[in-house]
């Protein structure tokens, strides 16, 4: 395996005997390719995640290369395949990349409606602020609906979970240290987060700084603030407050949700909260997506065979839409929908309760 993985242009840290058996219950890791580190231009990517200032050209140059019809130009003439699969893939899991003013953070600090429970943070998460941004505005309506006060820094970077993937442990560490200063300094109780896979890292943080005297105290506290948001509002009771949200939906189980933090009800709790959305259950929830991280930006065929034997589960569902809480999973099955015809729409489950508080999008679709 060691060898493969040599040939393949990456440099293994240690070999993985679970490599094979990704897409299987019997993994109880998200990805597997948190043992390598790679070699390549996707780490030179990475280098984008922990400035907020170098991804706001990089992500409004996105936005024209869609807008002037680069991007559809070059996927018809399979320029982009040619050069670099991997950079074609990339490219592929793009959504429409929304326009710079959009990109915009939550404020600072988003007051509570009615009487306050709570004072928590809100990470924003990299990819999420610049290419679903919507997810976290819808957040923090809920929180504040739910009686929170949301304090979202500004300053704030990335957590480092991409880096553990590739193998980049002290960038990681850099990072991880960075954001448990600033939300410490947020004077916060609880540490809200609407992506899985950010989640995870951050609730591993104290595993992360085991043999460092000087923050294994502090990254444990910090990560015993870390709530995925569905564990956050589960409990919460809205009295009357939900309207009506006529949808058929399905549930998919991120790995790092249901796998690396245990956490498989809270979502579908929320979801059976709402009224008249139909909730069905999708067959092999857990199996993934083929995301994993950037599992499917590295073993582009392994994934695209997960990836199409999930979206045939959605689709034998009837369900409108796919209700999922990790960025990867919702750009990596957006985009197995797209090329399959489905015409499913995927959604977090937090839209979904801010739908039911606040009303539905004018032309979502109704099913």
């Amino acid at each position: 395996m060691t060898k493969l993985i040599g040939v393949m242009g990456f440099k293994a840290i240690a070999p993985c005997p679970l490599y094979s058996s990704l897409g299987t219950d019997l993994v109880k890791i998200s990805c597997p390719l948190v043992l390598f580190q790679i070699q390549c231009g996707l780490a030179r990517l990475l280098n984008l995640f922990p400035f907020p200032a170098r991804m706001r050209p990089f992500f409004a140059a996105l936005h024209w290369y869609q807008r002037v019809g680069l991007s559809r130009l070059l996927r018809m003439s399979g320029a982009l395949r040619f050069l670099s699969v991997r950079m074609a893939q990339m490219e592929a899991l793009l959504p429409l990349v929304p326009r710079a003013k959009a990109q915009q953070l939550p404020p600072e600090i988003t007051p509570p409606i009615g009487k306050q429970v709570g004072r928590v943070g809100l990470l924003a998460g990299c990819l999420q602020r610049s290419l679903l941004p919507g997810i976290n505005q819808a957040t923090v309506r809920v929180l504040a609906a739910a009686g929170y006060e949301v304090v979202t820094p500004q300053e704030q970077g990335c957590c480092g979970a991409l880096h553990l993937h590739v193998g980049e442990i002290e960038v990681a560490r850099g990072l991880a240290r960075k954001l448990i200063d600033i939300f410490e300094r947020a004077q916060v109780s609880q540490v809200i987060v609407n992506a899985a896979g950010c989640g995870s890292a951050m609730k591993e943080y104290a595993h992360l700084f085991r043999d460092d005297p000087r923050w294994c105290e502090r990254a444990g506290a910090f990560s015993a603030k870390v709530r995925d948001v569905s564990e956050a509002l589960a409990d919460r009771s809205w009295n009357g407050a939900l309207r009506p949200v006529p949808l058929t939906v399905t549930y998919h189980e991120a790995c790092h949700l249901a796998h690396a933090q245990g956490i498989r009800q809270e979502p579908q709790a929320i979801l059976r909260q709402i009224p008249d959305l139909r909730l069905v259950d999708l067959p092999e929830s857990t199996l993934c997506c083929g995301s994993a991280g950037i599992y499917n930006l590295l073993q582009n065929d392994m994934a695209a065979q997960l990836l199409r034997r999930k979206v045939e589960c959605i689709r034998g569902t009837g369900a409108s839409h796919v209700a999922l809480g990790n960025i990867g999973c919702h750009l990596q099955i957006s985009l197995g929908l797209r090329q399959a015809n489905v015409p499913v729409q995927a959604v977090h489950p937090v839209e979904l309760l801010d739908w039911a508080l606040h009303g539905m999008p004018v032309g979502e679709q109704r099913v």
